[in-house]
């Protein structure tokens, strides 16, 4: 299974017509896609991380189907919750976003993230900040008021496209001096104090939130871009205003398609967010999970649908993980040279489903993931493979009959692994990842395992049976799994089982 096919074609939903649409690209195999990212005043969480690893997989997957991807993802390094922080601590701002930057970059890392090909900032684009305001001053899509530009959502006449909102239904919970009309947005912000500010033709001041990325994002790459994402909080009033002041600007259309990923929710209903108190930072999840852990519970989903949040979602998707690494390593170990068709005959309908299935999975594993990015129906075709291989490894002569039975599944997991970033670890490592950080998460000393795994092999040396079943029990109920092996004794971490 290769990525040898040239942009193949696939389907996506627009957020901006509400359909599944083919997608249909400015310039022939190549994508332009832009993402807005992180306001960095904190270490970004789990809610954030979805978003993170949607927009990964998304741009992996583009990849491997040949296409010549440019993506783009933002810091917004100015904010006014950034300045309320930095005000908190007695930092400056730029150099507080400065340091959550960082903060970021090692945890996009620690999740095993590819980096985008430009990820701009707002303090590095204030010149084409101000570009674009003076523009839409000039056109008379904005106008300035007591040292604030603002926007005129009555001036384009389109507004509420994205959304569904419409103008003169709006209402803004406070009036604000100068302001036209409420739904009117600050493109450029008078000067405060303690604030950053920076001159302009309008006088001193700092940014809107909402000017900063289309300027951003057509300085990355151009006028119109293929794709726009970000999460679904985003819509309103931030894409939707991203659209009014760009298409104001140009008088072209902003962003061909629209692609927002789903909030994680809280068994409350709420979605996941610093200001609600309810975050798990990426931090601590990385300290006790493995990073493909995480990466299998955002894309067992589809990416536009809510996903549940809870104290079981790691433990859950990381027993769905070991299980499919555990079937990876059973059918590396089985052999075999005879022709796996008369293997199959021989060894009955569990060798007969490996081989349909395998037969089966690229066609309908591409499929999924070509119509709208169903990663969910795409990984439910994983475990169904999966399965059949465990039912399969069951039988007696499978080890050493069964190799070329089994061949093509691995060939489907590497498939998995080219295309998602899942299954992209040697066994061993990723057991070893999974022993590390479930021991400290459980309090567990690896040494002390070691060493009770020591004394057990003495007792058993011994045929002091009644200390080595004492021993292997204290460990079980630790949590601790023993395999006895011919020449020693190996260990792994026992997981939440997960259902299938």
């Amino acid at each position: 299974m290769s990525g040898e096919t040239m942009a193949a074609p696939f389907r996506i939903y627009n957020t901006r017509t509400r359909s599944v649409e083919p997608f249909a690209p400015i310039e022939d195999g190549k994508i332009g896609i832009y993402v807005c990212g992180m306001t960095v005043y904190d270490r970004c969480h789990m809610g954030h991380a979805r978003a993170m690893v949607v927009f990964d997989a998304f741009v992996r997957y583009l990849r491997f189907r040949g296409w010549d991807v440019n993506f783009i993802r933002n810091f917004t390094d100015v904010d006014d919750k950034i300045i309320a922080r930095a005000n908190e601590r007695g930092e400056d701002p730029i150099a507080l976003s400065a340091r959550f930057i960082d903060a970021f970059h090692e945890d996009a890392d620690a999740l095993g993230l590819i980096r985008p090909d430009k990820e701009p900032k707002v303090s590095e684009t204030i010149g084409a900040i101000q570009d674009l305001i003076a523009s839409l001053v000039e056109k008379g899509n904005a106008y300035l008021s007591e040292g604030t530009v603002w926007f005129d959502v009555k001036s384009h006449a389109s507004y509420g496209q994205l959304s569904g909102q419409k103008v003169d239904e709006l209402q803004s919970p406070d009036s604000v001096p100068g302001k036209k009309h409420p739904a009117d947005f600050a493109l450029w912000k008078a000067v405060k104090p303690g604030e950053p500010s920076w001159d302009s033709p309008w006088g001193p001041g700092r940014p809107g939130w909402h000017i900063e990325c289309s300027a951003m994002c057509m300085g990355c790459i151009g006028p119109t871009i293929d794709i726009h994402g970000g999460g679904l909080d985003l819509v309103f009033p931030h894409h939707e205003n991203e659209i009014a002041q760009s298409e104001a600007h140009t008088t072209q259309t902003y962003a061909n398609y629209w692609m927002h990923n789903g909030m994680l929710t809280m068994s409350n209903g709420q979605k996941m967010g610093k200001s609600l108190g309810n975050v798990w930072n990426v931090q601590n999840a990385l300290n006790e999970f493995p990073a493909e852990s995480l990466r299998l519970y955002y894309l067992q989903a589809l990416y536009r649908s809510p996903l549940p949040w809870g104290d079981e979602a790691l433990p859950e998707a990381l027993a769905s993980l070991c299980r499919l690494y555990e079937a990876r390593e059973v059918a590396e170990a089985m052999v075999g040279q005879e022709d796996p068709a008369q293997v199959a005959r021989d060894l009955g309908d569990d060798a007969q489903a490996v081989l349909e299935l395998s037969k089966n999975f690229e066609v309908n594993f591409l499929a999924a993931l070509d119509d709208d990015f169903n990663t969910a129906k795409a990984m439910a075709s994983v475990f169904e493979l999966v399965r059949a291989v465990n039912r399969f490894a069951n039988h007696k002569k499978a080890k050493k009959r069964g190799g070329p039975v089994v061949a093509g599944a691995l060939k489907a997991l590497r498939l998995v692994s080219s295309s998602l970033g899942i299954l992209a670890m040697d066994v061993d490592a990723f057991q070893e990842e999974v022993k590390s950080k479930r021991c400290a998460a459980m309090g567990i000393s690896i040494d002390d395992i070691e060493a009770k795994i020591l004394a057990r092999t003495e007792a058993r040396a011994n045929r002091d049976w009644a200390a080595s079943d004492a021993i292997r029990d204290e460990l079980d109920n630790a949590g601790v799994v023993l395999m006895d092996g011919a020449d020693r004794t190996t260990w792994r971490i026992r997981v939440t089982d997960a259902a299938e």
